[in-house]
């Protein structure tokens, strides 16, 4: 059989970079792309090389990465303009291939297995994506280069910016194993912690470990995630207009002050829910059995926890109430909470069974609100109704969520 040949583009920097492309005269200066300063207090979302050299960090607020950097400029960010430059991105890499799965909107994959009769091995093709996104873009990206997509991701990690690595059969025991395990897609900080308690420190540990006791820590994904050090990843790259069944819908947003107590984070998960279940109901998913949380504070220390509500919701009630539920027995309160992410998922589909429990009959209801609340805002607009709670808030009530993340199959663990 035919090995594959997967690339992994990654565009550098890439908010910053299309900054600077705009505005020559920033190129040789720090420059830190962020968020609208009257929402979110100027979150710092990308940097360039110079900022990221004095320490500046994604995530961070303006005027902490000003003390790090005091030279350091902001720009505004414009989502259209960085849209715009990804289409142009992806045109190049039609000229190699049809197969083009997005990971982001600086992020693809790219199977190239047939081209390489046309234009050449795997890393002339890397190689000549890498000019002609340069040359024609202005813009410059690093490519992974691998005979799958967990290893092609990797290799375009290694080495940035503007440069091509290639992960292959005879050298990923050298180049794969000795990294940290953390550095594999889809090991996030808490699984992580708990391969470190078993005494799984590198990809290669995690390569070589007994895969019954990674099944009875993490359950069926230990095995995953051992294959996956193994390079045993048989997912293909699929079509960037190719249908595949939504996995997850979800929201975060990071507020535009430190939230310092209960009622603050329950009106956040309630703006997130809403944003959450008008997506459900618009992608025509069923109920979801579990719903997920993520939480920053305000020295940005992650936190996570998931549960299957005591029914399956896709209420924005029933979603925040248990998004709360779960926030209440995970978050310490050591410090301020930065920013809040609601995530639902396991959805039941259409073949529901119907219940006489109080519960759903509660849970029937708020559905039958939720859809009369979108057909009104519709009609007369996002911010014509509100819930009581938030608007004794003015500055919550003024926020409007329209963001989402949606996760498909191909995508098992998602990107945060």
């Amino acid at each position: 059989m035919k090995e594959r040949c997967i690339l992994h583009s990654d565009l550098n920097n890439f908010y910053a970079s299309v900054e600077c492309l705009r505005r020559p005269e920033l190129r040789d200066v720090p420059v830190a792309v962020c968020g609208s300063f009257e929402d979110r207090h100027g979150v710092v979302l990308a940097k360039n090389m110079p900022a990221k050299r004095m320490g500046v960090r994604t995530g961070e607020v303006f005027w902490q990465a000003r003390k790090k950097c005091p030279d350091l400029v902001s720009v505004p960010a414009d989502f259209p303009a960085y849209v715009q430059i990804s289409k142009a991105v992806r045109a190049i890499y039609a000229r190699y291939t049809d197969r083009i799965e997005p990971f982001g909107i600086d992020e693809c994959w790219l199977d190239v297995t047939e081209s390489r009769l046309l234009f050449g091995d795997g890393a002339a093709i890397a190689h000549q994506i890498r000019e002609s996104v340069k040359q024609e873009i202005g813009v410059t990206v690093s490519v992974g280069v691998s005979w799958n997509k967990i290893f092609a991701k990797l290799a375009s990690d290694m080495k940035k910016p503007d440069a091509v690595t290639q992960i292959d059969r005879e050298n990923y025991r050298t180049l794969v194993w000795r990294l940290p395990a953390s550095e594999l897609l889809y090991v996030g900080k808490a699984t992580a912690q708990k391969l470190a308690c078993m005494g799984i420190a590198t990809i290669g540990d995690l390569a070589c470990a007994d895969e019954q006791k990674l099944t009875e820590q993490l359950g069926k994904w230990g095995s995953v995630l051992r294959a996956f050090a193994n390079g045993e990843d048989a997912a293909p790259v699929a079509m960037e207009t190719a249908s595949r069944d939504i996995k997850s819908v979800g929201n975060s947003l990071t507020s535009y002050r430190d939230l310092t107590t209960e009622e603050d984070v329950r009106l956040l998960f309630y703006l997130l829910a809403e944003s959450v279940a008008a997506r459900v109901a618009e992608k025509r998913l069923g109920k979801a059995e579990t719903v997920k949380i993520s939480v920053v504070d305000n020295a940005l220390k992650h936190y996570g926890k998931q549960g299957k509500p005591p029914v399956p919701t896709r209420s924005a009630k029933g979603i925040a109430e248990f998004a709360f539920t779960l926030f209440a027995s995970l978050y310490p309160w050591k410090k301020p909470v930065r920013a809040l992410g609601v995530t639902v998922c396991d959805f039941l589909g259409e073949n529901e069974q119907f219940s006489l429990f109080e519960e759903d009959k509660r849970e029937e209801k708020e559905e039958r609100l939720d859809a009369a609340v979108t057909k009104l805002r519709e009609k007369y607009g996002s911010g014509s109704l509100k819930r009581a709670a938030v608007m004794q808030d003015a500055r919550f009530s003024a926020m409007d969520i329209r963001g989402e993340h949606i996760v498909r199959p191909a995508d098992p663990g998602g990107k945060l």
